[in-house]
């Protein structure tokens, strides 16, 4: 498995509406971000403040063209979603992410345990 690129594939797939938030991050936007949560409507979020429509791309996602990759603008307080992205190689197969090699289509099962690792520290425990 490769290092992410920063291709953006993800970002652009999970944008219009494809993400999920929880009150627990709209709370903490609303009282730290305020930037942030101007684009939450009803509980959901990436919508354009003035228009109230819903965006189709995020609104923190920024092309470095002279680079050819994405950032994130928010990328410290990004909802859950995109901080526990990606969390199967299955999702990651449907995403064409750029992460993945002939290797990891062969071999599923050890590619998830590559994956499981890799991302430890960016999910939350399951230890109950």
């Amino acid at each position: 498995m490769k290092d992410c690129n920063l291709c953006g594939k993800c970002c652009h797939k999970y944008s219009y509406g494809g993400l999920s938030v929880t009150s627990d991050e709209i709370e903490l936007w609303r009282i730290f971000k305020p930037e942030i949560h101007s684009y939450v409507m009803n509980g959901e979020i990436w919508f354009d403040p003035d228009t109230k429509k819903q965006l189709v791309i995020c609104p923190w996602l920024r092309h470095q063209p002279d680079k050819n990759m994405y950032v994130c603008d928010i990328y410290y307080d990004r909802p859950d979603d995109c901080k526990f992205y990606p969390v199967t190689i299955e999702q990651m197969i449907n995403d064409d992410c750029e992460m993945l090699e002939k290797n990891d289509l062969i071999n599923t099962g050890q590619a998830q345990k590559k994956l499981d690792i890799l991302m430890a520290d960016s999910r939350p425990s399951l230890d109950y």
